[in-house]
């Protein structure tokens, strides 16, 4: 297949979702994953197609001191060649793995594309990790090359590997900083290289991105995307984002981790749509919704903590030019979405998937909106709901991917957005594809309308007496109340009941760490949640996250599992036999 009959069919199938775009349910039951050929790149066949003399602003950096900085969609393709032409003259060559360990800058883009085009294996890495998290990286992710920019490459002094360095803006590092990376190559010698188009190199099923995931419950696994798995596959979040030709979107979302691809690279840019980063040393959300006012974001996507702190600093007034807003990362509560909606005429639309995959189940614009639901899978997606113990297929049960043969003997294909496999881990990608199905290890629920719910990772839901207990459901509940910012709900073991329900609670601002407090918040629970369900025990405590902001229930489990085995009571929680009235 040729580079215009690839492009074709991409066009072909993103132009289809387009068109849809008001009606899901025909997406869903139309749309069928495009034949691309054998030798899809997609930045050569999609980025570089619509690339060609466009002068549409593909991205557009703005940061706290007032510079601005953008780049048309023509400048990145121009770019990205001569980068790709210094890499290869520099001894790069394709199946190379380079981390990339870098925010939110130009040079980022341009090293992404650059690397796809000639098949070096991106890493994407988190530029808050220390020296010890990156050995593992770079020993793991049998790493070549290095991209880091001089406070971060610094920390490499400590990284063992056989790896070349190359430093992003060495000239503006201290000079101890650049006494340590004397031998490092600089990429700003790239200005000098040819700007002649590179010629692919790739397979479709090549390595084309590696990810550690998130390690919530345990060591961050390697996921491998290829050429089509990721690029191809972000189809479906570009159908859940609801991104059209002309729009600016942005999302907040830290490089190194999946969701900065998804939507900050492949979903807005396959339909030529603007990528626009309001950086900031911290979060400001009173900057954030004047920046996507004054740019005319159209289209925004935020974890659930950035929604519940733009609530909590009551911005009422809506951004302008807002079409669409969406969340990611972990399951949106009700009472967020209600807020928004009644403050901005807006409804935050969720969606779900994973490291290992694009964007799978989700509202979709156009989709009634179920508050506190997932949505439908997504176009191209066969999701079914499997019993963790009978292996059948139900309303209620584990999230899974058809991998084979359907029942009834219809053929499935391989999901086209499923992840090849994990890094140099054939037993974990065994496991993870074992029955014919891929296991995501999230459980949900399917309502008569056919729309999917969140209950839990397999691993964080708990039993208490004979009831299934969904953490999800019971922090929702918790957040209703004026004094939490944030809850993580666990399974205190007990000898009667087999678990009590305890909730480790991050307090808003101001609100005093007191018996009062603790006693207002068991006592909402007691109204708002049925009995099985409901919050026995609680404690104030800073919940502990992964570096991608995802809470480690696993941490919490381990302590509350520690003063179990040791028979003692943690002194600093509250428990429902503390205030009398409310036992029962």
């Amino acid at each position: 297949m040729s580079h215009s009959d690839a492009t074709q069919a991409f066009l072909a199938a993103r132009d289809q979702l387009l068109e849809l775009a008001g009606d899901p349910a025909r997406a869903r039951a139309e749309f069928r994953w495009p034949d691309v050929g054998a030798e899809f790149n997609w930045a050569h066949d999609v980025f570089d197609a619509l690339a060609e003399g466009n002068d549409t602003t593909a991205l557009h950096i703005a940061e706290e001191d007032g510079r601005e900085l953008t780049r048309s969609f023509a400048e990145l393709k121009r770019r990205s060649d001569q980068v790709a032409n210094w890499l290869l003259a520099n001894g790069a060559k394709r199946g190379d793995v380079a981390m990339l360990m870098l925010g939110n800058r130009v040079e980022l883009w341009e090293i992404m594309l650059a690397a796809m085009k000639i098949g070096v294996v991106i890493l994407p890495t988190s530029v808050v990790l220390g020296a010890q998290e990156l050995s593992d990286r770079v020993a793991r992710g049998s790493v070549d090359l290095v991209f880091a920019a001089p406070e971060d490459a610094a920390k490499f002094a400590e990284v063992p590997g056989d790896y070349r360095g190359i430093g992003v803006g060495l000239d503006a590092g201290t000079r101890d900083q650049r006494a340590l990376l004397y031998d490092w190559l600089r990429y700003e010698e790239s200005s000098a290289a040819s700007v002649a188009p590179v010629a692919k190199r790739t397979s479709s099923d090549d390595p084309a991105l590696l990810y550690f995931t998130s390690g919530t419950t345990s060591l961050p696994k390697i996921v491998v995307h290829s050429h089509t798995s990721y690029p191809l596959g972000h189809l479906t979040t570009m159908s859940w984002i609801g991104v059209r030709p002309g729009d600016v979107h942005s999302v907040i979302s830290a490089p190194g981790w999946a969701k900065h691809a998804w939507s900050s690279f492949f979903g807005p840019w396959h339909v030529g749509a603007t990528v626009f980063v309001a950086n900031s040393a911290r979060f400001d959300a009173e900057r954030l919704v004047s920046e996507l006012d004054r740019v005319g974001v159209t289209t925004f996507c935020a974890p659930p903590t950035v929604w519940r702190m733009l609530i909590q600093s009551r911005l009422e007034r809506k951004p302008r030019a807002l079409r669409e807003v969406i969340s990611a990362g972990e399951p949106l509560n009700p009472e967020v979405i209600a807020r928004i909606e009644e403050w901005w005429g807006l409804q935050i639309r969720d969606g779900y998937g994973q490291t290992e995959t694009t964007a799978l189940i989700a509202t979709m614009p156009g989709d009634p909106l179920v508050a506190g639901a997932m949505g439908r899978p997504l176009p191209g997606v066969d999701a079914v709901l499997v019993d963790p113990i009978t292996g059948e297929e139900r309303d209620e049960g584990e999230i899974c991917l058809r991998l084979g043969a359907a029942e009834g003997g219809a053929a499935a294909a391989r999901p086209v957005n499923l992840m090849p496999g994990y890094f140099g881990d054939p037993e974990a990608t065994a496991k993870a594809m074992a029955g014919g199905r891929f296991h995501t290890g999230d459980v949900a629920q399917r309502g008569e309308d056919g729309v999917l719910a969140f209950i839990g990772r397999t691993d964080d839901i708990f039993k208490s007496s004979d009831f299934k207990v969904s953490p999800f459901e019971v922090e929702s509940a918790l957040i209703e109340h004026a004094f939490v910012a944030e809850a993580a709900v666990v399974g205190a073991p007990d000898e009667t009941k087999l678990n009590i329900t305890k909730a480790y609670v991050a307090l808003a601002a101001g609100v005093a760490q007191n018996a009062e407090t603790a006693r207002e918040i068991l006592a909402h629970a007691r109204v708002a949640l049925p009995p099985y369900m409901r919050v026995r025990r609680v404690e104030f405590f800073e919940l502990p996250k992964t570096i991608s902001g995802k809470i480690r229930r696993v941490e919490l489990r381990r302590r509350e599992e520690e003063a179990h085995a040791a028979g003692e009571r943690i002194a600093s929680e509250w428990r429902e036999e503390d205030f009398p009235g409310l036992k029962g």
